[in-house]
């Protein structure tokens, strides 16, 4: 199980927490995900062979947060 850790933009309330939590727990191979706007961090745990981190930032990204380089 690989274990990322995305820097996210755009997040201003636990609403926001929650919108990206059930967007990235819809996605096949994601396991769990929590994200924090406070720290504007958000942390996946997900199975590399089925779902990548370019899938996982596309998949925040399209939900209307910007996931940093």
């Amino acid at each position: 199980m690989e274990r990322t850790t995305l820097e996210v933009t755009g997040m201003a309330c636990d609403g926001c927490e929650a919108t990206v939590t059930e967007v990235l727990e819809a996605l096949d191979g994601v396991s769990s995900a929590t994200a924090d706007h406070e720290t504007g961090e958000v942390r996946v745990a997900h199975d590399e062979a089925v779902v990548d981190e370019a899938t996982i930032g596309g998949a925040i990204n399209d939900a209307g947060y910007e996931v940093l380089p």
